[in-house]
């Protein structure tokens, strides 16, 4: 199973597009855990995870996130900004997928 971890400053919208994503994956059959939290959260969870997708709000922390999830051998990197507003689960797990394919 493929874990992947929204990181975002509140995480109201955010949980909607978790949910999306579980949608497109439940219909497409892929098995994957998918969690939203607060971006203070995301040293705790660098162990947990496959890839960390930062939400568009937050991308001016990817420059500080990005050593910490190198080091740890996973991938990161900021939701597509028209995916995240619309909110297009579909695109944001194959994104997601294709990141923990091609690794970091």
């Amino acid at each position: 199973m493929k874990k992947i971890l929204l990181l975002c400053a509140a995480g109201m919208s955010t949980s909607i597009l978790v949910n999306k994503m579980k949608d497109a994956a439940t219909k497409n059959g892929i098995d994957v855990e998918i969690k939203a939290v607060s971006l203070d959260r995301f040293d705790s969870h660098i162990d947990e995870y496959d890839v960390f997708l930062l939400g568009p709000q937050v991308r001016f922390k990817k420059n500080q996130l990005q050593p910490i999830a190198h080091k740890a051998n996973k991938p990161l990197e900021v939701i597509n900004t028209t995916d995240y507003g619309l909110m297009k689960g579909e695109n944001v797990l194959k994104f997601a997928l294709e990141l923990i394919e091609k690794g970091v």
